[in-house]
């Protein structure tokens, strides 16, 4: 097997277990591993994601937040969405997401303050007030539905079942994570596999009676809906709700820079074997509400908020052997074979060695002693090598300068950075059989087709079979030979029929999502379905005259850059991939995109761009006509409503075109009185 298929193989059986340990979690009340083992098999699938973007289109680990609401209680939709945090895993992470932060907000400040919290290891839940009164309580559920138990919460008894003030809004949700001290888990330990789960399971009982026994305290960190707004920052919101008798942390503060975040965050980490509940980081947020509301949230994480978690766990091993594995993307990565050994508590036998510079940087070679770590990766990475243990026949490894089918590999140079990339490719896209095969794996996964019956490895049997070569073979599949198969019976055959058939009609966004074209995510996904509607404008692509059309206006599209621009040019401009999708396209019932606002200030409006504005990046002016149902354009025509101009260094020549073609001009006043009308 190529180490890419090792990669992906062993990245699906991670979601997997992942899913499956939710289930354990949320679902059955029975969990199997600590929460530690949690918490990093999490770690390790979004780091892996990181490291191979390929995988985003096998599954969007960032949508699993928990996992169904069982049917033990009522459903019932949060009022906001209970979203997941992205992660900080180092100081630079922390300080990208400052400069994220600053370029959305078109802001210099360096010293942005900051809201810092300890991430508290437990079940997240939260409180709805109406005029004072507890009048529900709900789970997390996944995120959009949670579970109605709100009798459970209510045997907690350091909850406010009333709030005693008169300056409390008329509708209060408070967000808060439920928890079991150590010192009380001791007791009751041999009934739990850790203090999170003795908190889910206590939290899930069907009889409030049983919770009651069990000794659950929280700690309130968040809002959902408040009306009317009476907060103007997180740090006054805690310090009010504390007064109405809320247990808050006394471990959150304020925090300016990045300099105080590191300070902040060796300190909590110094102490936190002290503390009598489990933290696995901080939560650092944007202090100023008003920030925060600008900010907004992509479709899974706010922007306005980040965990940044503790340091990793390590251990020594020794490497067997390094081998190649090939991405759907032609990525070529390097995985090193390693003396299974346990790691904060999951054996692992694999070791990422990311790409061809960090073998040669670290001088990794085969036989050697290394230090491994997980700090949020799917596999470890290798630290360092111990030089000392080195056999003294030891030779440098060299990598291999081809792909496993036999092609020429290279490293493409990044446009944006102007280097070259770190990961070497092959380029033979599907004209290279190990590459073929991932893509078609990609485009069955539950993100993409989602063709239950078709997983990795039946796809490996059909493959070898010859009984599907390209994307359009699922639909044309030869029943009378599966028939033969073992373990194919008339059910399973039924089944998978049925499954190929629903596929067969699907939404813009997760077509153009399961293609494959690289750096296309499923966020870049959703936006490229919103600016094109429908396939058959999505399908002016093939086109090279309207494709260069098109990519000039995609240029002024929030989250399209320059690198997906180049890479979807790339893709149609290979006439393999064309004929392909072309293929795949008759076979298939794609459904026109819906705007998700119809009734927005701009819904059904075409808007351009030029200018810089005083108050908010053009990121922040974009992403607001997206959100309220425009769509934001990158040239001149016609088919344009609105050139909105900002004050700083508009381009002259766009607005004399626009003047010539009537279309109306917004001035930077103008817009902002519109998004405060």
């Amino acid at each position: 097997m190529s180490e890419k298929n090792e990669i992906i193989n062993k990245f699906k059986k991670l979601v997997s277990d992942l899913k499956k340990h939710n289930r354990f979690y949320y679902v059955n009340d029975s969990p199997k591993i600590t929460d530690s083992e949690y918490d990093l098999l999490k770690k390790k699938i979004l780091e892996l994601v990181k490291q191979f973007s390929y995988l985003k289109k096998i599954e969007d680990i960032s949508l699993i937040i928990g996992a169904e609401p069982s049917n033990k209680f009522k459903k019932i939709n949060h009022i906001i969405p209970m979203l997941s945090l992205s992660n900080a895993f180092d100081e630079k992470g922390m300080e990208d997401f400052i400069k994220k932060v600053n370029n959305f907000l078109n802001l210099n400040n360096k010293n942005l303050e900051f809201f810092a919290e300890p991430k508290i290891d437990g079940i997240s839940a939260t409180l709805i007030y109406e005029k004072g009164r507890l009048i529900r309580g709900l789970s997390r559920g996944d995120g959009t539905v949670g579970e109605d138990i709100l009798q459970n919460l209510k045997t907690i008894q350091s909850i406010p079942k009333k709030i005693e003030a008169n300056d409390v809004p008329e509708l209060l949700e408070i967000r808060c994570e439920v928890y079991i001290g150590k010192k009380d888990f001791n007791k009751m330990k041999e009934n739990f596999a850790n203090p999170r789960n003795a908190a889910g399971g206590s939290l899930r009982q069907k009889d409030s009676n049983e919770t009651s026994k069990i000794p659950l305290k929280y700690f309130a960190y968040g809002f959902g809906a408040v009306s009317p707004m009476v907060f103007k920052t997180q740090s006054e919101f805690l310090q009010k709700i504390k007064k109405w008798n809320f247990s808050t942390n006394p471990l959150s503060e304020t925090v300016n820079g990045l300099e105080q975040i590191v300070i902040k965050h060796k300190k909590v980490d110094q102490l936190r074997s002290t503390l009598d509940y489990d933290i696995d980081g901080l939560v650092y947020k944007v202090n100023d509400i008003n920030l925060q509301k600008r900010l907004g949230n992509t479709s899974n994480s706010p922007r306005w908020a980040i965990a940044y978690k503790f340091s990793a766990e390590k251990a020594v091993t020794k490497i067997k052997n390094i081998v190649i594995q090939v991405g759907r993307t032609g990525a070529i990565t390097p995985v090193a074979k390693v003396d299974p050994v346990n790691v904060g508590g999951v054996v692992v036998s694999n070791a990422t060695l990311h790409n061809e510079e960090e073998i040669q940087r670290k001088d990794i070679r085969i036989g050697d002693t290394i230090i491994i770590q997980r700090a949020g990766d799917v596999i470890p990475q290798v630290v360092s090598v111990d030089i000392s243990k080195r056999e003294k026949n030891s030779k440098k490894y060299a990598f291999p300068k081809k792909c496993l089918c036999g092609a020429d590999t290279r490293k493409e140079l990044s446009k944006s950075t102007n280097k070259q990339d770190a990961v070497r490719r092959c380029f033979k896209g599907y004209d290279c059989k190990f590459t073929a095969k991932e893509k078609l794996k990609h485009i069955v996964s539950k993100e993409a087709f989602n063709i239950d019956g078709l997983g990795k490895k039946v796809i490996d049997q059909f493959w070898d079979l010859k009984l599907i070569k390209e994307p359009s073979d699922i639909f044309e599949l030869n029943y009378n030979k599966i028939k033969k198969l073992e373990g194919w019976g008339e059910l399973s055959i039924s089944n998978l029929k049925k499954a190929i058939e629903k596929s067969q009609i699907i939404s813009l966004d997760r077509f153009i999502f399961s293609i494959g074209i690289r750096h296309i995510g499923q966020e870049n996904a959703k936006i490229l379905a919103s600016f094109f509607s429908s396939i058959k404008e999505f399908s002016r692509l093939f086109d090279l005259k309207d494709r260069k059309k098109i990519l000039l206006n995609l240029a002024d599209l929030d989250g399209i850059g320059e690198t997906q621009i180049q890479s979807i040019d790339n893709f149609f401009s290979n006439n393999t991939n064309a004929r392909i999708i072309k293929d795949l396209i008759i076979k298939l019932k794609i459904k026109n995109f819906n705007i998700r606002n119809k009734n927005g200030k701009f819904s059904n409006k075409k808007l351009m761009f030029t200018g810089g504005f005083k108050n908010m990046s053009r990121s922040e002016a974009k992403a607001l006509a997206e959100n309220n149902g425009g769509k934001v354009l990158g040239s001149i025509s016609k088919k344009l409503d609105f050139l909105v101009v900002g004050d700083s260094k508009p381009t002259k020549k766009k607005i004399e075109q626009a003047k010539q073609l009537d279309i109306k001009i917004i001035l930077e006043k103008d817009w902002n009185k519109i998004l405060n009308s």
